[in-house]
């Protein structure tokens, strides 16, 4: 158990368990529109220890700027990055959220302050072996500057969402990319790229059972600098239920529209490419 400062804020951290696999799926798109970031709210460290944490957060300054935060990795380490991220924003440090002029800038000062947590306290958590590894994506607009997507690593260095690869993922991303590889680009409706959002969690959710419900959305519009559209899905919402009960029913049928494989046609071919002597 972490010692709490008069302020309930946990700078210290609570100790993961050893060796957990603390497993999401959080993502980012971002198009000529305006953004989309989405999360599950899955936590878990085995299959007999399953919690449920919200993994998107909202730091917006309406009418100045728009910041949206989605993690994944260690629950420890990025409840303890929240918490010096509102602890400056409360203090009014001269570096916040706030207070960086781009987004760039706002990126770099989150990598700063994972790498802060990380010298606090990785030789305490090595000696236990426990993992201690964090992403972060950061979405979101700066009066002055376009919407920007980015994805910030364990070390605290980043990337950036482009036109050429417009979504951004952490955690457990591999069954959730298939349908973005297929239907995005940077010119999707942006009510279509919030569809594909939830269609790649499901997806995930379907094939993996450390995704999971509620699922928190928001769907930003570029330059309006408010947050208007954010809504979260729990299990047997009437809208998700029958989102996948369709994508289920869309694939089957495009599944069976597929032709045989011809068979004959490439024994053939197999027979004429045999060498002779």
């Amino acid at each position: 158990m972490c010692k709490m400062s008069k302020h309930g804020e946990d700078v210290s951290i609570l100790n993961d368990p050893p060796n957990a696999a603390f497993m999401t799926y959080c993502l980012g798109i971002i198009n000529c529109s305006g953004l989309v970031m989405a999360a599950d709210s899955r936590t878990h460290a085995g299959v007999d220890y399953i919690s449920t944490y919200q993994k998107l957060f909202d730091f917006s300054q309406p009418g100045e700027r728009v910041i949206v935060l989605s993690t994944a990795g260690s629950l420890s380490l990025t409840q303890a990055v929240l918490t010096l991220l509102r602890k400056d924003l409360r203090v009014q440090e001269a570096i916040n959220l706030h207070t960086c002029a781009t987004l760039y800038e706002v990126a770099r000062y989150i990598g700063s302050k994972i790498r802060q947590i990380h010298e606090q306290d990785r030789s305490w958590l090595q000696q236990d072996g426990i993992d201690f590894k964090c992403s972060i994506l950061l979405g979101g607009q700066i009066k002055g500057e376009d919407p920007e997507l980015y994805l910030i690593y364990n070390q605290g260095n980043f990337i950036q969402a482009t036109k050429e690869t417009p979504f951004l993922q952490i955690g457990e991303t591999k069954y959730g990319r298939p349908i973005l590889d297929r239907t995005l680009n940077y010119e999707t409706p942006l009510e279509a790229v919030a569809k594909c959002a939830l269609l790649s969690i499901d997806s995930t959710m379907k094939s993996n059972i450390s995704v999971g419900p509620p699922i928190n959305i928001v769907m930003y519009e570029a330059n309006t600098f408010t947050l208007r559209n954010q809504l979260q899905l729990r299990l047997g919402d009437p809208y998700l239920d029958k989102m996948r009960k369709l994508w289920e029913e869309s694939l089957k049928q495009a599944f069976e529209h597929m032709p045989n494989i011809d068979w004959e046609h490439y024994q053939e071919e197999l027979q004429t490419n045999i060498p002779t002597d």
